[in-house]
């Protein structure tokens, strides 16, 4: 009895460490399906980053309660439940449950759960199309790449724009420069002609004063 519970709990508490790292869980009606077959779901699963668990749903309600991210999930439990926790590739992980349902056809999704939202069959395989994260990662990096070169373009014009003016400026200032001398001679004023000095006017010359006349006595 006490072993019972102590796996009981074990369980649980696995379940509440999963769910804390995961980003999806999506159950599913596991009926019919082999030991073989779960483990050919938990190995296409692997990859992706996500994982596949068999629990009662009974360990699955303990396990979510009071947790309203996930609580949600109470709504699916019915029957026999596999559950499917996508930590990391959602589109990938829905896509490598997807395939292994044509192979296997005894599988049967009932919804998911993520956000604390509910989703229907039909939400989650909406989310199958979503890029992977190497694929967002890429497209990142190639938007980021077509900015900065657009950017090296732009920056590696502008001395060639500078260059360009500089060189017409200084044409057309030694255009300038070459016509403003004969631009000049044409505006200069003739030289007026040397006017003759005027010849000063001759000074009579002074008189002798006469001999004052001696007289005699």
């Amino acid at each position: 009895m006490g072993k019972s519970l102590a796996v009981k709990n074990e369980i649980i508490a696995d379940l509440k460490q999963t769910l804390s790292e995961s980003q999806l869980a999506i159950v599913i009606d596991y009926t019919g399906l082999t030991v073989a077959e779960i483990t050919d779901l938990r190995r296409r699963l692997r990859p992706k980053g996500s994982s596949c668990q068999v629990a009662k749903n009974t360990l699955m309600r303990i396990a979510v309660e009071g947790n309203d991210n996930w609580q949600p999930i109470q709504e699916l439990l019915t029957g026999t439940s596999a559950f499917l926790f996508v930590q990391e590739d959602i589109g990938g992980a829905i896509k490598a449950y997807q395939e292994f349902q044509k192979v296997s056809k005894k599988t049967e999704l009932r919804g998911g759960v993520m956000e604390g939202r509910v989703l229907k069959e039909a939400d989650v395989k909406a989310l199958a199309d979503l890029p992977s994260k190497e694929q967002l990662m890429a497209q990142i990096a190639g938007a980021i790449n077509g900015v900065a070169t657009k950017l090296a373009v732009g920056i590696n014009q502008v001395p060639t724009s500078i260059a360009r003016g500089l060189k017409a400026y200084a044409e057309k200032d030694g255009d300038s420069a070459a016509e403003a001398p004969a631009e000049a001679l044409a505006e200069a004023p003739a030289e007026a002609p040397a006017q003759p000095e005027a010849e000063a006017p001759a000074q009579p010359e002074a008189e002798a004063p006469a001999e004052a006349e001696s007289t005699s006595a």
